[in-house]
Parts: C-alpha cells; sequence; structure tokens
C-alpha cells in the first residue's frame, strides 16, 4: 500500500488541478444537445470555454449566469432562472446542467431550489431536461465535478425501474457504460468499439467519443453540441444487461445508478495494460454470453504480449514522474510498473482513496512544483503529465509524455486511445521512443542499476 505525501506548502506556486465547475462541463458536453451553464461570474464561464476550446480545438458550448459585485452581494437568483429562459428559448437544448462556482457557492446559493422555481414559472419549456449540481471550485478537481455531474444527471434522468416498468436485462443487448474523466474521446470509442465487438449496444454516460472527437457537423452552427449520448437513452438504463464502470471516481454515481436501476455492474479501476483489459474481456464474455473473446480480440492481446518484450530493455529501470488526476495515475503508474520501470514520484491534485493502491512507495499530493522538485531528488528520467508539465520537464532535462488535461501546444492527442489492448500498446511504444530519441539527441546512456543493488549496499 502506498503512503500519500500531501504537500505542506502554504500555495499553489505551479498548479497541477482545475477547478470541479471545469469537470462538470466535461461531462455535460458528452450529451448530446447539451448545454452546461456555470452559475457564476463571466471570467468563470470564460476560463472554462478557453481550456476546453484550446484543448479540442473545437467550438464548446458554455453559458453563464453573468453574476456581476451587486448581485453577489444582494442574491443572484434572478440571473439563474432568466438564463435559465432565455438559453431556453433561443438554443432549445436537450439539457441544461446548472453548475455552482466558488462564487455562488460562498453566496449560499441553493441550486437545486433554483432549478424548481424556473420549473415551476415556465413549464412552457418542460421538453428540455435540467440538472443541478454543486461544484464549488474550492473543493475537488476536475475529477470530482465530473464524477459529481454524472451522478446528478443519473439522479435527474434515469427513472427508478419499478417506476418505469423496466427489468434488468430486459434489452440483453444494451450495455451501459460509465467513463470517467481519466478517458478521452479516443478512449472512449475504444471502449465503445471493444464492447461492440462483442456484439453488444454500449450507451457511453457521457460520450465523449461522439461528440468531442472532431467533426464536421453537418449544419455550420450549433449552439449546443451536435453528438454524444441522447438523453432520452437514459430513460433505459434499467433496460440494460449490465453497467461497466471505468474509474473509481465514479463509484459513487455507480451506486446510484444500481439502486435505481438494479442493473449489476462490473467496476475496473482503469483499463490500461495486460490485466485489467482481460478483467474487461472476461466480463464482456459473461455479459455475451461467449466462452472466448473474437478472433481480433484476442489478436490484439498477442500484439500486447509482443509490445510488453519489445519495450521492457528501454523502459525496464526508468525512474518516471507522473502528473494528473487519481484515476489517469492509477492507470498510467500500474501500465509503467508492468514493464519494469519505477514509478519514483507520482503526483496528484488531490487525495482520493485509490492512490493508496498504486504500485509504489509514496504518492504525493500537491502540484506542479512538488513534482519538480521531488522528481529532481528522485532523479526522473522521464515525465507523463498536461501540457503545463511540459515547462518542468524541459527544466529538468527529460521527455515528457502529455496526456490528461489540457494539452494546448499539441493537435489531436485527445483523439488517441491509451486504453485497451492496442491503447496501450501504443502508449509503450510512444513512451519508448521518447527515450530512445531523447538519449540519441543528448548522447546519454542510462545507466545499468542492478535489481541487487539495494540488496548489497545494505
Amino acid at each position: 500500500m502506498a503512503r500519500i505525501e500531501r504537500s505542506s506548502s502554504a500555495l499553489s506556486v505551479n498548479p497541477l488541478k482545475a477547478g470541479q465547475p471545469v469537470g462538470g462541463t466535461l461531462a455535460t458536453l458528452g450529451f448530446r444537445g447539451a448545454m452546461p451553464l456555470l452559475h457564476g461570474a463571466q471570467g468563470c464561464t470564460a476560463f472554462g470555454k478557453v481550456y476546453f476550446v484550446r484543448h479540442f480545438n473545437e467550438p464548446v458550448p458554455l453559458q453563464s449566469s453573468a453574476v456581476d459585485p451587486m448581485s453577489g452581494v444582494l442574491g443572484a437568483d434572478d440571473n439563474v432562472t432568466s438564463a435559465l429562459a432565455t438559453i431556453c428559448q433561443k438554443s432549445a437544448p436537450a439539457l441544461i446542467t446548472v453548475m455552482t462556482t466558488g462564487l455562488s457557492e460562498t453566496e449560499g446559493t441553493d441550486i437545486h431550489r433554483l432549478v424548481r422555481a424556473f420549473r415551476s414559472a415556465h413549464p412552457e419549456h418542460a421538453a428540455t431536461a435540467i440538472a443541478a449540481v454543486n461544484t464549488p471550485d474550492f473543493l475537488g478537481t476536475l475529477e470530482s465535478g465530473y464524477a459529481e455531474t454524472v451522478k446528478a444527471l443519473i439522479d435527474a434522468l434515469v427513472p427508478g425501474a419499478e417506476s418505469a416498468g423496466t427489468r434488468p436485462g430486459s434489452a440483453p443487448r444494451r450495455v451501459n457504460v460509465l467513463p470517467s474523466s481519466a478517458l478521452s474521446p479516443g478512449d472512449a470509442e475504444a471502449v465503445t468499439e471493444l464492447v461492440e465487438a462483442f456484439g453488444l449496444e454500449p450507451v457511453l454516460i457521457p460520450d465523449l467519443g461522439a461528440s468531442m472527437d472532431g467533426h464536421l457537423a453537418e449544419q455550420d452552427f450549433s449552439p449546443v453540441t451536435t453528438d454524444g449520448t441522447p438523453v432520452e437513452a437514459l430513460a433505459g438504463c434499467g433496460d440494460a444487461a449490465a453497467t461497466l464502470v471505468i474509474g473509481a471516481s465514479l463509484h459513487a454515481a455507480a451506486d446510484r445508478l444500481r439502486e435505481r436501476t438494479g442493473v449489476p455492474d462490473y467496476r475496473f479501476d482503469h483499463l490500461m495494460g495486460l490485466p485489467a483489459t482481460d478483467r474487461l474481456v472476461t466480463a464482456l464474455c459473461e455479459i455475451a454470453g461467449r466462452d472466448q473473446p473474437p478472433q481480433r480480440i484476442r489478436r490484439h492481446r498477442r500484439q500486447l504480449q509482443d509490445a510488453l518484450l519489445d519495450t521492457h530493455a528501454v523502459l525496464s529501470g526508468t525512474r518516471v514522474g507522473i502528473a494528473a488526476e487519481s484515476d489517469l495515475l492509477k492507470a498510467l503508474a500500474t501500465l509503467l510498473y508492468d514493464t519494469g520501470a519505477e514509478v519514483t514520484t507520482p503526483v496528484a491534485p488531490d487525495r482520493a482513496a485509490v492512490l493508496s493502491e498504486l504500485p509504489t512507495e509514496t504518492v504525493y499530493v500537491g502540484d506542479l512544483e512538488t513534482l519538480e522538485r521531488q522528481g529532481r531528488a528522485d532523479g526522473v528520467e522521464l515525465l507523463l503529465g498536461s501540457g503545463h508539465a511540459v515547462a518542468t520537464a524541459q527544466r529538468l532535462g527529460v521527455p515528457i509524455l502529455q496526456c490528461g488535461y489540457p494539452i494546448w501546444e499539441r493537435v489531436g492527442l485527445h483523439t488517441r486511445p491509451r486504453v485497451g489492448y492496442r491503447g496501450s500498446r501504443d502508449t509503450l511504444f510512444e513512451l519508448a521512443n521518447l527515450l530512445l530519441e531523447h538519449r540519441e539527441h543528448t548522447g546519454g546512456v542510462r545507466p545499468y542499476r542492478s535489481r541487487y543493488r539495494s540488496a548489497l549496499t545494505a
């Protein structure tokens, strides 16, 4: 069990985490015809919009209740109801997710009461689904904001099986999938293809692989998301044969979905590496009633086995630093551990239960300054992190694999899958090639470290 060490710094010098409203916005973007609405100042919304526009290189719908200093003091309840009415009239979205920010939470806004009041005052907008969620940005991270929003959407849009007349398994080919924020649009698309290979029909909640994969829409302009999971698909969650939960951060949302529908679920902390993907494939065989997976899936597994052999000599013994949210951190650390690499400096922006399960001695809860300071002390040779960690890698003089949020100086990395047999294989090749290229250009040769070194020096 890993020991969790929290940074004692009085301030964040080089921040790693993004706030919960950003995570809530990301979850909302995975639904068709959706519009995220932040109840806060315009600057809060502007930050989130720029954050995702630069990451995805796509237009991102996002609205604000535009709380100004005066309404922030005297009360901004009317801002929410007027914003909802305006959005419904002008854009007619299928879904609006109303999220709080640090400003509205400090004011003490009861966002759920405001949504109920809007429903009573404007029955003409009943066709638009509305979900309210508390996402103060002074607590939690992008990952927890995403998870809270998924849970709120299940509360608002998934009917109980007994009231809806549904029953588990009445649509035996359907499989609910809850992907955490650690899965990029490319990862979501890879999961969809893997489930479909077993003759099943996956419904991702939410589906960033359909909405934020980077595609030209038929219409020239849309004020809402152009694709993703249809809102009406959530009404049929109780008919599915099973639910796949990918990411420990979604366990509370998965509990709520199981309580409402009675559908059994299979839970996975991540889908990177051979053992993790094997567990998913085994579950899919059970759900589909198959003795073994399809031939092409078995071939993909053999390809990953070969990649582990090919990259072992390069990655084994390499000292690695990782800065990421807990679900992604667990996935990357496990994949590297399987190759023989030493994850000496894992850094997470906030504490989470899954961090204690990482295959490393210590996990640091801090920021990118923690990564740089501790990484220099640990002698890291490779970094994994978002685009914000590039400068850290440059100062340490080591290569970096960019992953997570945000990535601003590279195009299309969010469409590159890193999960499953093929995604894990390609990630291993990319890591090994980064090290080989770095050593070739710097003329450096990594010193050999005997596995018996600690025993000999003891």
